[in-house]
């Protein structure tokens, strides 16, 4: 069966600068929050660091030529705030800069659309030491660095995303202390989740301003929360609150969900006159990072309130990440998102999966779970824009494997393989693939595995409470 895409979509493939770049030291880049991070021993799973990783800083025109053969019509990519900003005192890195100047010039030069992140998670140390994201005035330096960027970028990137997945850096950095800066204070974490949301607003205004014809948004990792149990759904609607609302809320419709306006008006020197029309400006787009759902119960530790609860399917496939491969929540992601925003313009700006990839004997690298997987959630995809989703485009995460934050380099998720040892460059065989589904716009797909999808794509039956299903819940 072939599943066959609108001409106009935009293929690409997704990076971020910590995770390939390497270079933390050269040409005038200074430490991030990571960089320090990644020193502390025991933070990173497999003792790793990023000080070389993928080695893209040096080699990034065998990588741009690596896009071009792959076919991309677009590429994300981020842009290191250390190595651009160089001191507090609003010192610019030119050398810094040089690095993207000539990374977009490669990108154009060979017909693929640059798409720039300014922030995936690499804050300078010199601002974590000045108060971090727990400090309102990193929003406006953050602003202040946007504006550097637009200025010697701007007359050639058109396609900006703000910040990528505040959530996690929420989450990870300030609740269960995996990520840099290793925190684990809970009640700040609302301030740091607001001072993001600020620099969004703030930077959106500088691009705009400088940049003609921008494009912005922020990239929001989005999935099904579901409750376990019949009982667990009230608990399910607070956890969706506070991942999903929290943050697209205030975005999309310039106000907090409720639960969260309750505990803002607790913390009353966080939010203040004239914040959320600065963070509700509209965007461009809305940057959508979707790798599979959740699953609620309540916790039998009353003070903890709720845990992860495993898949109830006895044969859920999960990758080496341990995330279960439910394509559905796919569907009921951007089906949630067109509803309850009124269809705004997606990008999808990472899917993907990791999986042990390995070197075969002649030299490839096979890797048939991912390409089944990206055949799945490109399946969904489509029947998301059947029932009108405005999808502009899709990235998958990742171009390359690469440094996988605290797992360090143990996850693999690039249609492209990394010796790390001699940095030597493998397409897999899902790059191939996907080669063929930008060139050609669609792929065929085998007619039982398609039915199968069709099946669930239709099936009501499948959520957990058939009353209340989270994934299409209206507010």
């Amino acid at each position: 069966m072939r599943i066959q895409f609108p001409e106009n979509l935009t293929w690409g493939a997704a990076t971020a600068a910590f995770q390939i770049e390497g270079a933390p030291d050269v040409d005038g880049k200074v430490p991030s929050i990571w960089d320090r991070f990644t020193a502390r021993p025991g933070r990173v799973q497999d003792g790793s660091d990023a000080g070389i990783a993928c080695d893209h800083y040096r080699r990034y025109a065998e990588d741009l030529d690596l896009m071009a053969t792959l076919g991309l019509g677009a590429y994300r990519f981020s842009i290191s705030w250390p190595r651009v900003m160089s001191g507090p005192d609003a010192r610019v890195n030119r050398r810094g800069l040089d690095f993207y100047d000539r990374l977009v010039d490669g990108l154009l030069e060979r017909g693929i659309r640059p798409f720039a992140t300014l922030y995936h998670w690499d804050l300078p140390w010199f601002e974590e030491q000045r108060g971090g994201w727990e400090s309102r005035a990193t929003a406006w330096r953050f602003a202040d660095y946007a504006e550097v960027v637009a200025r010697r970028l701007g007359d050639r990137v058109k396609h900006w995303v703000t910040v990528n997945e505040p959530l996690t850096v929420v989450a990870a950095g300030y609740v269960s202390g995996d990520h840099a800066p290793g925190r684990r204070n809970p009640l700040m974490a609302f301030r740091v989740a607001h001072h993001l949301l600020l620099a969004h607003g703030a930077a959106l205004q500088r691009l705009r301003a400088l940049v003609p014809n921008a494009r912005v948004g922020a990239a929001l990792n989005l999935f099904p929360v579901i409750p376990r149990r019949r009982g667990d759904v009230r608990i399910a609607e607070r956890i969706d609150a506070l991942a999903n609302r929290l943050f697209a809320d205030p975005i999309l419709t310039g106000r907090y969900p409720n639960p969260v306006r309750r505990l803002l008006s607790v913390f009353n020197w966080t939010l203040r006159p004239g914040d959320l029309d600065l963070i509700g400006q509209p965007v461009d787009f809305v940057g959508v990072n979707h790798y599979s759902r959740i699953i609620i119960e309540r916790s039998r530790l009353p003070w903890l309130g709720f845990r992860l609860a495993r898949s109830p399917d006895p044969n859920a496939v999960h990758t080496d990440m341990d995330w279960e491969i439910y394509p559905r929540s796919f569907l009921d992601t951007l089906t949630w998102l067109r509803e309850r925003y009124d269809n705004p313009p997606v990008y999808v700006t990472e899917n993907g999966a990791a999986f042990a990839d390995r070197v075969e004997a002649d030299g490839s690298v096979q890797d048939a779970a991912r390409r089944d997987y990206l055949e799945a959630y490109l399946f969904m995809l489509r029947k998301a824009l059947d029932a009108g989703s405005d999808i502009r485009g899709y990235f998958v995460w990742s171009l390359l494997d690469n440094f996988e934050w605290a797992l360090g380099l143990s996850k693999r998720f690039g249609l492209v393989h990394v010796d790390y040892d001699t940095l030597k460059r493998t397409p897999k065989s899902s790059a191939y693939w996907y080669a063929s589904v930008c060139r050609t716009g669609g792929f065929d797909l085998p007619e039982p595995m398609y039915r199968s999808l069709l099946a669930t794509a239709l099936d009501d039956s499948l959520d957990l409470i058939e009353e209340h299903d989270l994934a299409r819940a209206t507010p």
